[in-house]
């Protein structure tokens, strides 16, 4: 989509110039009408060709900004509030020294919203594919207080804590993932090209080839002459499995599967619980309500099964009960966290408390992270010598058999 340079008048009469997107400039004028501004001049800004490219790219998600981005941004416009300088000052600064093309334009089209009277949360709010419910709903509350600088900051840090439990995680799991992707590797290789080498020695012996050996023998066999038959299963197996986890029921249970993998599933659950009880604690010291602040927790979960129960947490709060009891009811935390709310929620101190309970979950994951690979290494070293077995019997069975009918015909 082709992007338009325009120059025009706010409601208050004040020049306004900027950048959008559009098919036509016909259709920048409207939405700038739409928003309060009223176009003076409309210019093509970059080739149909160049911005093709860039929008094919921004679709795909490929200029979605990493919460990197969100965190210098949030640490700017932190900066910006509190040193004083005017916010639509402050967002042209900040718009030209963007790199990521997705935040740029959300920056762009924000300051467009503030010249034509909208506020700031409003603004943020237009671009959910950059600012997430929690992150607009914190600024809200910022600007209704006169506290914006402190929201920013607060912000800031969430993110940066979200940033680094997320980063340990991913980390983590990439030792498992590559050791089973080396086993799978090894299997298909031995399967493909070692296991036909002995098929005219099996063979010989006729109708005495044992069952594990003639199966191994029958997916080798099927696998060389029909790779293409078995790349295509395995593109279709994929497929069916990314579209069946993009719907709700799918994505559901795949949220709940990987919530109980063994020792695996502890981490991700730890994770979880240590980003809702953060985004508790940052929504109650931002002064939001309890109900919408877990109404926007639930979104921002990160995981189907457990929004499900935050909003199972949000209609017991919403019946009256307080939340450790009601966290009690769902089953959401265990019974030291649950004594920890209650202390809060007497001494007036939740929003404390609930950033000391993820303080407690962040220690957890990093002391799961420590151990993972003692705990991981029984499971691996079980699938890995489930695999050799199944391949060392399928090879040497038939072997032990010659052997055993040779010894039988010299005695004989």
């Amino acid at each position: 989509m082709p992007i338009f340079a325009y120059k025009g008048r706010s409601l208050r009469g004040e020049a306004v110039a900027g950048k959008l997107e559009g098919d036509t400039a016909e259709m920048v004028a409207s939405r700038l009408f739409n928003s309060g501004v009223t176009p003076i001049e409309i210019v093509a800004a970059q080739s149909a060709e160049s911005t093709d490219v860039a929008e094919l790219w921004r679709r795909i998600g490929g200029g979605k900004p990493r919460t990197a981005d969100l965190i210098m941004f949030s640490r700017q416009m932190y900066t910006i509030t509190k040193s004083g300088i005017p916010l639509l000052r402050g967002l042209k600064g900040l718009s030209e020294s963007t790199h990521n093309v997705v935040l740029r334009r959300a920056i762009e089209e924000v300051i467009v919203g503030l010249e034509s009277g909208r506020d700031l949360a409003t603004s943020f709010g237009r671009h959910p594919e950059v600012f997430s419910t929690l992150y607009v709903s914190i600024i809200r509350v910022g600007e209704s207080t006169g506290t914006l600088e402190n929201s920013f900051l607060r912000l800031c840090e969430y993110l940066a804590q979200d940033q680094d439990i997320q980063d340990k995680v991913r980390s983590a799991l990439r030792y498992p993932t590559m050791v089973m992707i080396a086993i799978a590797a090894a299997i298909a290789v031995i399967t493909i090209f070692v296991i036909p080498n002995f098929a005219p020695l099996f063979r010989v012996l006729g109708n005495d080839i044992p069952m594990p050996t003639r199966i191994i023998m029958a997916v080798s066999t099927f696998s060389q002459q029909y790779w293409w038959v078995v790349l295509g299963l395995i593109g279709l197996a994929i497929t069916g499995a990314r579209q069946y986890t993009s719907t709700d029921k799918g994505r559901y249970k795949w949220h709940r599967f990987k919530l109980r993998l063994p020792v695996v599933g502890k981490l991700v659950h730890e994770a979880i619980l240590a980003r809702v009880s953060r985004s508790l604690s940052i929504g109650l010291a931002a002064g939001m309500p309890m109900i919408q602040t877990l109404n926007v927790i639930a979104r921002s979960a990160g995981n189907d099964f457990m929004a499900e129960r935050v909003l199972r947490l949000r209609d017991a709060v919403e019946r009256g009960d307080p939340l450790s009891r009601a966290a009690a009811t769902v089953g959401m935390f265990p019974p030291l966290v649950l004594q920890m709310m209650a202390v809060g929620e007497e001494t007036g101190d939740l929003s404390e408390l609930m950033d000391e309970v993820a303080e407690y979950y962040q220690r957890e994951v990093d002391y799961t992270l420590k151990n993972l690979s003692a705990l991981l290494e029984p499971i691996l070293i079980i699938a890995v010598g489930g695999a050799v077995l199944i391949l060392a019997l399928g090879v040497f069975l038939p072997m032990w058999n010659m052997v055993a009918k040779v010894g039988a015909g010299g005695a004989g």
